[in-house]
């Protein structure tokens, strides 16, 4: 009989969690020695691998034979590490049993350790610390697992949870020991805490017997398959061919559906089975309507399975069709009716996202938990083909016993020491209020301040400015506070293009003195297009069209060649939160612009007066 554990790897972003994946995968005979496989194998996604972030929980499985416990398979599911992503965390960590939880020996607990322990603790995981990147220079795992257990005691972690078995390790070196004077040698230390620490899948005794139910907690599209739902068996056994129905979280059928392939998890890959164990993490296709948190189940149960409470989202922005006088020149995918199919079905599969139509009808508001997660579905929507118009994002406000609530975060900041002063003066100035400041080693100063997500929408640039790009920001939701009052936003106006057709090299360089430009000469523009940033608070309307005067006099120095300064390039994230409320973005698969929500100034005017 193989022994059977389920884990999840839980982590602060950038702490080394997917290198570590791979290094279990390598050792554990997952992928055999000579076999190529890409560095974070279980980031498969364009987006994560160009940003090096874990994005989509997934699942994998290896095996290990133990002395103590023979044979063993052991599900492991690697989360994300952003707060933004914590919809997908909260869901997976329903399937395991117990956690790893991976601490930066040099940076320590950071918000998201402590967003992510928590949501593990307090569905009684059984955890086990491990201190990664031992090997780096200024690392100091003494300092940093007495603050993983004080963040356990802060926590309200019980007795059997603070007596954790802590590892020192280094992912990428592929080694775990119990002690730092260990051999080094391999992960087989990890492998052993694990079958130790982490109990079996909690099961009724004839749980193999009775009718098959699973709790869907993740979904995806397969182009041969259709729609994948993955989950733990409660009880019962799959198989192909079987019926199942789904019934919804309030116990209403969904659908019934012919099960047309049961996967199981095997290293990198899923393979086909015929059945599979209670306990185990399988995905299951033949539905086409079921989606995630609902109940797969014999025709014969009545009663859905619980399923988790998942925190709300913070942050929204209003998505419609791109209209832009520039608008399907770039993407295949424009019509309003064609977006609101692609942001419901993204909808339907994470459950951080909520999707609700505007009374125009042809926009939608997409609430999400921060930018990042937001800028994420844009970006891959833009990768899809669609154009789209983006407006600032707005925090959602809740009304409790009369009394204006909003999203407050816990904001962590590790900067050098001649720049804190400066950062402290900026967040203070946003009703930001410090809560702690030490020292961190290396000449750097830990900052911990709490205040509203909304002062920080749009700061991240003026913080890399004011830290001169030495400064690291992490921030993480921590509860819905009194309204703190009017926070002042972006202090610059921008330069706006008065006409339409090609920015000329020669008007560009006249317009420098004005502000930051945005563009390159040859950029198509159009009227109430945005150019540039202008220096002074207003905003100003430019020709960005003026070529220079010809003439037959000819003198010296009259035809130098123009030298701009090259212009200042905002990602789609930056873009977003850099622009006013009546302001958009305007994303295509090519391009990313800024423009006026009314593009005619005299439009613009009577929305001001209006407002």
């Amino acid at each position: 009989m193989t022994t059977l554990r389920n884990v999840a790897i839980i982590a602060h972003v950038d702490h080394g969690k997917t290198t570590l994946v791979d290094a279990l995968l390598r050792q554990s005979g997952a992928v055999r020695e000579n076999a190529e496989m890409a560095e974070r194998a279980m980031d498969s996604n364009d987006i994560e691998r160009e940003r090096g972030i874990t994005i989509l929980a997934k699942a994998t499985s290896v095996e290990w034979t133990s002395a103590e416990h023979g044979p063993s398979r052991i599900n492991i599911v690697d989360t994300p590490g952003h707060a933004d992503f914590g919809g997908e965390v909260e869901r997976i960590l329903s399937m395991v049993d117990g956690c790893v939880l991976l601490v930066d020996a040099e940076e320590g607990t950071m918000p998201q350790t402590k967003f992510v322990l928590s949501k593990a603790l307090s569905l009684g995981l059984q955890p086990i610390v491990v201190l990664n990147k031992v090997d780096r220079p200024n690392a100091d795992p003494d300092r940093v697992l007495d603050e993983a257990f004080d963040l356990f005691a802060a926590l309200g972690a019980d007795e059997d949870q603070l007596d954790f078995p802590a590892l020192y390790a280094s992912g990428k070196e592929g080694w775990a020991d119990d002690s730092m004077d260990g051999p080094r040698k391999d992960l087989s230390a990890l492998f052993e805490a694990i079958l130790n620490r982490v109990p079996a899948p909690k099961l009724d005794a004839d749980a193999a017997e009775q009718p098959f139910r699973m709790l869907a907690t993740t979904l995806e599209a397969d182009p041969f398959l259709g729609r994948l739902l993955t989950g733990r068996i409660v009880s019962g056994r799959p198989k192909v061919g079987q019926t199942l129905k789904a019934l919804s979280v309030g116990g209403e059928l969904v659908e019934q559906a012919r099960v047309s392939k049961v996967l199981a998890f095997r290293g990198l890959g899923r393979q086909p089975v015929e059945t599979a164990e209670p306990g185990d993490i399988v995905a299951i296709a033949g539905f086409s309507k079921a989606s995630v948190s609902d109940t797969l189940c014999d025709p014969s149960i009545g009663e859905a399975l619980p399923a988790r409470e998942i925190d709300p989202p913070t942050l929204s922005v209003t998505l419609s069709a791109n209209d832009s006088p520039l608008a399907g020149r770039e993407g295949d995918k424009v019509q309003s009716r064609v977006i609101r199919e692609r942001l419901l079905r993204q909808a339907e599969g994470d459950v951080a996202i909520r999707v609700t139509e505007t009374a125009e009808r042809d926009a939608f508001e997409v609430a999400g938990r921060g930018e990042l997660q937001l800028g994420v579905l844009i970006e891959n929507m833009r990768r899809e083909g669609f154009e789209v118009s983006v407006s600032r994002p707005r925090v959602l406000l809740r009304e409790e016993d009369g009394q204006t609530l909003e999203p407050i975060e816990e904001i962590v900041i590790d900067v050098d020491e001649d720049y804190s002063g400066a950062v402290i003066d900026e967040l203070t100035q946003r009703r930001c209020d410090l809560v702690e400041m030490k020292p961190a080693g290396g000449g750097k100063t830990r900052l911990v301040l709490e205040g509203p997500a909304r002062s920080l929408i749009g700061y991240h640039g003026k913080f890399l400015t004011d830290t001169r790009g030495t400064g690291v920001m992490n921030r993480v939701y921590k509860e819905h506070g009194p309204h703190r009052g009017t926070v002042e936003s972006r202090r610059n106006g921008v330069l706006i293009s008065n006409g339409s057709g090609t920015a000329v090299p020669y008007a560009l360089w006249n317009l420098e003195e004005r502000g930051v430009m945005f563009i390159d000469p040859g950029t198509p523009v159009y009227q109430g297009m945005i150019i540039g940033e202008n220096a002074k608070p207003q905003d100003l309307e430019v020709n960005p069209l003026k070529a220079k005067q010809l003439t037959n006099v000819r003198a010296a120095g009259k035809d130098d060649a123009v030298r701009l300064t090259p212009p200042r390039r905002l990602s789609l994230e930056q873009a977003i939160s850099y622009i006013g409320d009546d302001e958009l973005v305007e994303v295509t698969p090519k391009s990313i612009r800024l423009r006026k929500r009314h593009l005619d100034p005299h439009e613009r005017k009577k929305a001001a007066r209006a407002a």
